[in-house]
């Protein structure tokens, strides 16, 4: 933000963050009583999603950046599964979870594409 460095411009970065803020508007839908598990689980996996895109992105080699953006997928993931749980307890139904399901799918596949380039 302050530094202004070029990953800020990648459709990876502005999906991921885009990812994150849907994250964190939903998890008011979710019980309390999932406050130390699943929604902070939710709050951790979709601020690594960004963080590590970023610390990827600054990094000189090639296996060291894509370390990171294997981590940030991972962490998409780990999102995919933690809503499968939230429909799953019946906490919000899918048709209500659409924008994070796009977000999660491009997300996904931006990071696969990271991952593939030489």
């Amino acid at each position: 933000m302050f530094l202004n460095l070029n990953h800020y411009k990648l459709d990876v970065y502005q999906s991921a963050r885009q990812l994150r803020i849907e994250c964190y508007k939903i998890l008011s839908l979710i019980p309390d009583s999932e406050r130390f598990n699943l929604t902070d689980q939710i709050r951790r996996a979709s601020t690594s999603v960004v963080l590590n895109i970023t610390e990827g992105c600054s990094r000189k080699s090639e296996i060291e950046r894509k370390r990171y953006f294997e981590i940030a997928r991972g962490s998409v993931i780990e999102l995919d599964s933690c809503f499968d749980i939230v429909i799953d307890c019946n906490y919000i139904k899918k048709e209500e979870l659409g924008k994070i399901e796009n977000l999660i799918k491009t997300t996904f596949i931006l990071l696969s594409g990271m991952l593939k380039k030489k």
